[in-house]
């Protein structure tokens, strides 16, 4: 198949984990002079099977899901403004998780490339948290008391950003999609890399999509929230910004784009509240639910891991960035 003759569809995903630093590496890998990245950054489209995604009932749940691209034609679309000669990368980190999207994937893209990045689990659980906190979706202002709710969520409808735990077991997740797709074909990467020597990590998933490498030398802060210190602010604010998340269902999407930010900012005050690390006993209490995928994705990616079972927090991207 000549370069003019592709189908209008991805050559390489970035398949996760959320809160990983995918928004950032997909940022790093679009700067490639020879990659075309899809906008909207995240499609999921392969979460779907052609079908609208499932009636999530989470706080924004249905909000968020209206902008899930689920019909082929318009996920084809996508791809329409590539340059002839450009690699073609789209970039939802729900896709590891999702056992559904795994046979998707391999029946659709039979030769396509996928980047997963993983990050220490407890680390990423509690980033997750983090976000929907910070952002006023998530009610609990305890981090050990919301995880503890993931399995009622669950049962409840809530959609798959909620899933603190299962998002992280990496070890399952790369299990299932081995059976679907070659391990070849497959680049892990870890979280610590974008930050320990982001250059050489980009160049490592520029190699591995078979991409000239040395043209993109950083790689860019990933989309961290400021943290939302629990207060009146957040007893307020907080229930207007779900109950506003909440009517955005009724109205176009980027109604509720335009006007959470507002809201947002109201919610963490004018003074950018410093984000804490998670206590070492509040890790040590969660070690053991992640100690067995841990070791089993040892076992599947043959490399060590062994360093997340440590108490110790490691931060955000910017956190550790900037230490």
């Amino acid at each position: 198949m000549t370069v003019s003759s592709r189908a209008p569809r991805p050559d390489f995903l970035i398949v996760g984990a959320p809160k990983a630093g995918t928004t950032a590496l997909h940022s790093a890998i679009a700067r490639h002079p020879d990659v075309f990245m899809t906008s909207p950054k995240e499609a999921k489209y392969f979460l779907c099977d052609d079908a609208p995604p499932p009636h999530w009932r989470g706080p924004g749940d249905k909000h968020s899901q209206q902008e899930w691209i689920w019909r082929r034609s318009e996920y084809e679309a996508l791809f329409a403004p590539a340059p002839a000669h450009a690699l073609r990368g789209e970039s939802t980190p729900f896709y590891l998780w999702s056992r559904g999207a795994h046979r998707r994937i391999a029946s659709m893209l039979p030769e396509v490339k996928l980047i997963a990045v993983v990050r220490d689990p407890i680390d990423r659980a509690y980033s997750n948290w983090m976000h929907l906190w910070s952002d006023g979706l998530e009610p609990v202002a305890d981090f050990t008391t919301a995880f503890g709710m993931e399995r009622a969520r669950i049962e409840g409808g809530y959609a798959p950003f909620w899933h603190y735990r299962d998002l992280g077991l990496y070890g399952e997740q790369l299990q299932h999609l081995y059976e679907y797709v070659d391990p070849e074909r497959v680049l892990v990467m870890r979280y610590r890399e974008l930050i320990d020597d982001p250059a050489a990590a980009v160049d490592r998933a520029c190699c591995f999509l078979g991409l000239p490498p040395g043209h993109v030398g950083e790689i860019p802060v990933d989309n961290g929230r400021l943290y939302a210190e629990p207060g009146w602010r957040t007893r307020t604010v907080g229930p207007v910004v779900r109950g506003g998340a909440w009517l955005a269902q009724f109205a176009p999407p980027q109604v509720w784009r335009r006007a959470a930010p507002a809201l947002i900012r109201q919610l963490r005050g004018s003074g950018a509240a410093h984000r804490p690390l998670l206590a070492p006993e509040q890790r040590a209490a969660l070690i053991d639910v992640f100690a067995e995928d841990i070791a089993l994705l040892t076992e599947v990616t043959g490399q060590d891991f062994a360093q997340w079972l440590s108490p110790e927090s490691r931060g955000s991207f910017r956190q550790r960035a900037t230490a």
